[in-house]
């Protein structure tokens, strides 16, 4: 009888996957011309957070809510002007990084479509003109 995994965050390797990813991810915001500006020079708080926030997301331990409060995230981005052209450059980059650490197939689908939603809503400036 094969096991199925009791969430997308088991599924796709738990923590290991998670910290690969989100290592990926910032290696490529780093150099991105359009979500750099937004970020400090030291991702190191930033990581960890991410880090301890798609656990969360994805079914894992609640590491977010434990160290850090109720995720609120649209609330925690309200002091950055995100806009359309943002949404796209940051799912440009996970969506590379999923590739990287060899997310594929069904699972790489449900949880990138997850994350486009929240990008989705993360989006507070309209498109610039």
């Amino acid at each position: 009888m094969e096991l199925i995994p009791a969430s997308l965050y088991e599924a796709a390797g738990g923590a290991a996957t998670i910290d690969r990813l989100v290592d990926e991810f910032y290696m490529r915001v780093a150099v991105d011309p359009v979500l750099s500006p937004l970020f400090p020079e030291d991702f190191t708080l930033i990581r960890r957070k991410q880090k301890a926030f798609l656990t969360q997301f994805f079914g894992g331990p609640a590491k977010y809510a434990e160290e850090f409060g109720a995720p609120m995230m649209r609330f925690r981005h309200l002091r950055f002007a995100i806009t359309p052209t943002h949404q796209t450059a940051w799912l440009h980059c996970m969506s590379e990084a999923m590739d990287a650490v060899g997310l594929s197939g069904e699972l790489r689908r449900v949880m990138f479509d997850r994350l486009t939603l929240t990008a989705g809503h993360m989006v507070n400036t309209p498109a610039e003109e």
